[in-house]
C-alpha cells in the first residue's frame, strides 16, 4: 500500500450485480429496472456518499446515478435500461463533508448551542467548492457570504436548502474519492429475452394428409392455430437433410425400415448439411415466406442448432480433422452411456484445427440470421467447449444484438450455470422434475433470490420430445393443465412440445421417461384442429399472461403461506402498472384439496384493514375478501388453480 491512498477513507465492497466478481456480464432487458448496490462505509462518524457511473458502450454516454443507503451501510440505486447493448458501471464513494457539517449544525442548533463558528466552517466549505465547481461558483459564493453574516435561524435555513445540497453533492476532492477497481458489465437484450411463450412442432408432421411428408407450406397453414393458442415463438427441430448411414428406425431402433425418416438431429447427407434444408420440407424461398407469415402474426421462428453430424455429413469427408477417429478407422459416434447414438458424430473441440472449426460453426448461425432467424435453440451445448460459446455468442451480438440463444442443457447445475454466464439468453431448467410444494418453492428461490437472478434466465418446459416426466404419465389431463399453469405463471419464459402436450398424450416407452412411438423417429399425422380442454386452457393462460404485466417477469415472485402441502400459492406484482396477482395451485392431479392462504399484504403493498376484490381470471368468478387469511378449495377435475387479480 502506498502513501497516495491516505486520503481515501471510504470502503466499497459486495457490489451487485456482479457475476463471478465481474468476469461475466449481468443480464437485463429493455425497460427493466435493475438495482445496483454495494456496501459503502468509512471510518468514524462522518457521512459518506456514493454514486454509480453508468456508461452505454455503443454510444459512449456516461451518467452518474446517486446512491441512497437502505440499511446497514448498504447503498442502492435503481436504473432502467432504455436500449439494447452493453452497459458498464462503476461504484465510487467519498466522505461527504458538507452533509456531515449540515447534520452537525442542525443537531447543535436544536440543542440550543452557539453555531456561529459552525456557520463560518460551512462558508469555508462552500467557498472551496466554488473554486472547483466553476459553473455553480456564483451560487456557492453567495451562499457562503450569507452564512458569514446571517442569524443562526437563517444560517440553518440556508444549510438545509435542497438546491444547495444538490450542488454540493458534486463537490468531492479527487484525491479523496474511492473508485471500486472493477468495472462491471450489464448486457441488455430485447424484451422477448425475458417474456416469451414457445410452441414446438415437427414440420415434417404438419401435413393435413395422412402419409404425406409435411412442408413449410403446411406449417404456414398452422400459423393461425399457433397464434390462437397464444404462442409467440414457434420452434422447429433441425430442418436439414437427415443422415442415411446408421439411420435410426422407430423407437430408436438400430435398423431403419423402408420409409423411416430418421432423427432430425442426425444432420447431413449427400444433399447437404447445416446450411441446407431437407428437400421434402421445401426451399429457402419457402422458409423465408413462412418466416414472414409468422412475423406478420407476431410469431418468431426459432431454429434448432445441433452442432453434430450424421456419418455421411459433408463435413466428415471435407474436414476429417474435426472428428475423433477410433483405432478401427471409424469415427467416434455420440454416447451417453448406456445410451448410444450411432447416427450422430460429435465434433472434436480439442482438434488442432479448432480455430477453423469455430469459424465454420459460427458461420452456420450467420447463415440462418441472413435468412431472417433471430432465435436459436442450441442442442446439448454442455457437450461443447465453453470458450467457444463465449466467443461465438459475443461475436454474433456485435453485429446482431437482437439475436437470442436458448441453452438446451439438462445436466449438472454448475454446467448449466456456466452456459448462462457465457452468454446464453435463456436456459432449460429442472422445473420438469420439480413437483412438490417444497421442491418448487426451493427451486424458485434459488433462481430468483440468489446471484443466479442476474445471469440465469429460466425457460420452463413441462415436456420435450425427449422427456415425458412421471407427473404427466400419472396425472393425465389434469396434470397437463396443472403443469401448464405452473410453467406459465412461475416463469415469464415457458414452452411445450405440441401437439403431443395439447392432446394429453402420455404413454411412456416402457419404464423410460420417454414417449412411446417417439416423433423423433417417425412422421406423425395429427388432427391439428382437434379441440381439447388442455388447448382451451392454453388459450386462456396465454391471454392472461399477455394482459397482466405482473407475469412478464420471473423475478417478482413471493410465496404465500398455506395450510396444505398440496396447495402452493404465490404472488406476482408489477409496481409500474399496479398489476397484482395471487396464484394458487393444487399440486395433486387426482384429489380435491383445500387450504387457508395467508395474504402477503406487505409484498402486495395493500392495506390489510380494507376489503379487496379477487377476480379469478381463469373462470371469471369475483370474490370480495377482507383480512389476512382466506380459504380456497381446488378440484383438479374442474380447475386445478386460481389466478386471482387483486384490486383494492
Amino acid at each position: 500500500m502506498g502513501f497516495e491512498n491516505g486520503k481515501k477513507r471510504v470502503i466499497i465492497t459486495q457490489v451487485s450485480p456482479a457475476v463471478e466478481g465481474g468476469k461475466y456480464p449481468a443480464k437485463a432487458v429493455v425497460n427493466e429496472e435493475i438495482t445496483i448496490a454495494a456496501d459503502v462505509f468509512g471510518d468514524g462518524h462522518d457521512e459518506v456518499a456514493a454514486s454509480v457511473l453508468i456508461t452505454y458502450l455503443p454510444g459512449g454516454l456516461q451518467q452518474e446515478l446517486p446512491m441512497a443507503m437502505s440499511l446497514n451501510d448498504r447503498w442502492e440505486a435503481a436504473y432502467t435500461f432504455e436500449a439494447t447493448g452493453e452497459y458498464e458501471f462503476r461504484i465510487i464513494g467519498w466522505e461527504d463533508h458538507y452533509t456531515t457539517w449540515k447534520k452537525g449544525l442542525r443537531k447543535k442548533y436544536d440543542a440550543g448551542q452557539d453555531i456561529s463558528l459552525e456557520l463560518l466552517i460551512g462558508a469555508e466549505l462552500l467557498n472551496a467548492a466554488a473554486v472547483v465547481l466553476e459553473a455553480e461558483g456564483p451560487v456557492l459564493t453567495a451562499a457562503a457570504e450569507k452564512l458569514s453574516r446571517v442569524s443562526p435561524e437563517q444560517g440553518v435555513a440556508i444549510a438545509l436548502h435542497e438546491e444547495l445540497a444538490a450542488i454540493m453533492f458534486n463537490y468531492r476532492p479527487e484525491e479523496s474519492v474511492t473508485v471500486y477497481p472493477t468495472i462491471f458489465t450489464i448486457s441488455v437484450e430485447r424484451k422477448k429475452a425475458a417474456f416469451s411463450s414457445w410452441y414446438e412442432l415437427f414440420p415434417r408432421s404438419a401435413s393435413a394428409e395422412p402419409g404425406r411428408h409435411g412442408t413449410f407450406k403446411d406449417v404456414e397453414q398452422l400459423l393461425p392455430m399457433v397464434s390462437k393458442l397464444g404462442f409467440d415463438v414457434l420452434y422447429f427441430p433441425p430442418v436439414h437433410p437427415i443422415g442415411e448411414i446408421n439411420r435410426k428406425g422407430k423407437n430408436n431402433t438400430l435398423n431403419a425400415g423402408t420409409g423411416d425418416p430418421g432423427s432430425p438431429w442426425a444432420i447431413g447427407n449427400r444433399k447437404g448439411g447445416h446450411k441446407a434444408i431437407h428437400p421434402q420440407l421445401g426451399t429457402m424461398k419457402d422458409f423465408k415466406r413462412l418466416n414472414k407469415a409468422a412475423n406478420d402474426l407476431g410469431i418468431e421462428l426459432a431454429m434448432d442448432i445441433a452442432y453434430q453430424c450424421a456419418p455421411d455429413h459433408p463435413y466428415v469427408k471435407e474436414h476429417p480433422q474435426w472428428f475423433k477417429w477410433r483405432p478401427d478407422g471409424t469415427v467416434q459416434f455420440a454416447e451417453n452411456p448406456p445410451k448410444k447414438y450411432e447416427d450422430i458424430l460429435p465434433f472434436d473441440f480439442e482438434t488442432d484445427d479448432w480455430q477453423n472449426l469455430w469459424l465454420e460453426l459460427k458461420s452456420i448461425i450467420d447463415y440462418w440470421i441472413s435468412a431472417g432467424v433471430r432465435i436459436f435453440r442450441i442442442d446439448n451445448p454442455h457437450t461443447k467447449a465453453f470458450p467457444f460459446w463465449e466467443w461465438m455468442i459475443a461475436e454474433v451480438r456485435k453485429k446482431d444484438p437482437d439475436v437470442l440463444f436458448l441453452a438446451e442443457a439438462f445436466t449438472r447445475p454448475r454446467l448449466m450455470e456456466r452456459l448462462a454466464k457465457t452468454g446464453f439468453t435463456q436456459s432449460y431448467t429442472y422445473f420438469t422434475w420439480r413437483n412438490t410444494k417444497y421442491e418448487i418453492e426451493t427451486y424458485m428461490k434459488e433462481l430468483t433470490k440468489t446471484e443466479m437472478r442476474y445471469y440465469f434466465r429460466p425457460n420452463f418446459w413441462p415436456n420435450t420430445p425427449d422427456i415425458l416426466p412421471p407427473a404427466l404419465i400419472n396425472g393425465g389431463e389434469n396434470a397437463h393443465i396443472m403443469r401448464l399453469i405452473l410453467a406459465a405463471t412461475l416463469s415469464s419464459n415457458y414452452g411445450l412440445y405440441g401437439p403431443v402436450y395439447d392432446f394429453g398424450i402420455n404413454t411412456p416407452h416402457g419404464q423410460k421417461e420417454e414417449y412411446v412411438d417417439n416423433e423423433k423417429y417417425e412422421i406423425k399425422h395429427w388432427e391439428w384442429t382437434k379441440y381439447t380442454r388442455i388447448r382451451e386452457l392454453m388459450i386462456r393462460v396465454n391471454q392472461i399472461r399477455k394482459q397482466n404485466t405482473a407475469l412478464h417477469s420471473t423475478w417478482n415472485i413471493e410465496f404465500a403461506d398455506t395450510s396444505s402441502d398440496q396447495i402452493i400459492a404465490y404472488t406476482k406484482t408489477d409496481a409500474k402498472s399496479g398489476n397484482k396477482l395471487l396464484i394458487a395451485v393444487n399440486l395433486d392431479a387426482t384429489q380435491t384439496h383445500s387450504a387457508t392462504i395467508r395474504i402477503p399484504f406487505e409484498e402486495l403493498n395493500m392495506d390489510p384493514s380494507k376489503e379487496f376484490r379477487a377476480h379469478d381470471l381463469l373462470n371469471g368468478d369475483i370474490w370480495y375478501w377482507r383480512g389476512e387469511y382466506q380459504f380456497v378449495e381446488l378440484n383438479p377435475h374442474l380447475m386445478p388453480a386460481h389466478i386471482f387479480r387483486l384490486d383494492q
